[in-house]
């Protein structure tokens, strides 16, 4: 299995075909070497040339290439990159293998970018706010802020890659208890307080984690006999 193979299969799952030429992806240094092993990593950052080194990988999947020294890569070694369409199909957007873990069901698409949905509102099983708090610490290990309005149960979530205040407003209309996105945003703080929403932002970097290591899984569900690693 090589290079290809990966760009053929992910091109397909994120649906690359929606977004523009230059921001759907695909092989970023390219190889003719059989995979067995693959490293996924978020960003060139500390220690990443040693790590690549020490597990002797046969390829690469970065979310963003930008910073990669290509001469301090071992030989031969190929690298595949998807950008947006990770952001869109593997964080805080519509995202159904989070729905799941969440235990959001009876999903209904929300918001939209150039005709692609932003987010996801689902039903979640009878629950206070910090029974839910507790399951978004549970899976993304952590989160950033939160914002309990005057409610106790929680019925009905909304998670989306971004807010604004027409976000906000449009989430309260559907009935919508808790707003679960990224980060804070400022413009929407009046919709916050005129809509009494819950607010849990998780965080940038922890939302990406959490979609590295879904796609890791995801690969080798595909094809079993690959090793996968991520930083």
């Amino acid at each position: 299995m090589q290079l290809d193979a990966i760009e053929q299969f992910l091109d397909t799952f994120f649906k690359v075909e929606r977004y523009n030429e230059d921001e759907q992806g695909g092989i970023y240094l390219p190889s003719a070497r059989s995979i067995q092993r693959l490293g996924l990593a978020l960003e060139p950052g500390d220690g990443f040339y040693e790590w690549v080194e020490a597990h002797n990988f046969d390829a690469l999947f970065l979310h963003r290439p930008w910073k990669l020294e290509l001469e301090r890569l071992p030989p031969d070694v190929g690298v595949i990159s998807y950008h947006l369409p990770f952001d869109e199909c593997l964080t805080l957007g519509f995202n159904p293998r989070l729905a799941d873990v969440i235990g959001m069901r009876n999903l209904e698409l929300f918001g939209e970018k150039q005709s692609r949905p932003i987010g996801m509102i689902g039903q979640v099983p009878n629950q206070d706010f910090t029974g839910l708090c507790n399951c978004i610490d549970e899976i993304f290990n952590g989160y950033e802020q939160i914002r309990a309005a005057n409610q106790s149960e929680v019925l009905k979530v909304a998670v989306v890659g971004a807010m604004t205040d027409l976000l906000v407003r449009e989430a309260a209309s559907r009935g919508v208890n808790v707003y679960i996105t990224g980060q804070l945003r400022q413009p929407a703080a009046q919709a916050i307080l005129d809509t009494q929403m819950s607010v849990v932002t998780v965080g940038h970097y922890r939302c990406e984690l959490w979609g590295l290591h879904t796609l890791a899984s995801i690969l080798q569900q595909r094809w079993s006999f690959v090793s996968t690693n991520c930083k």
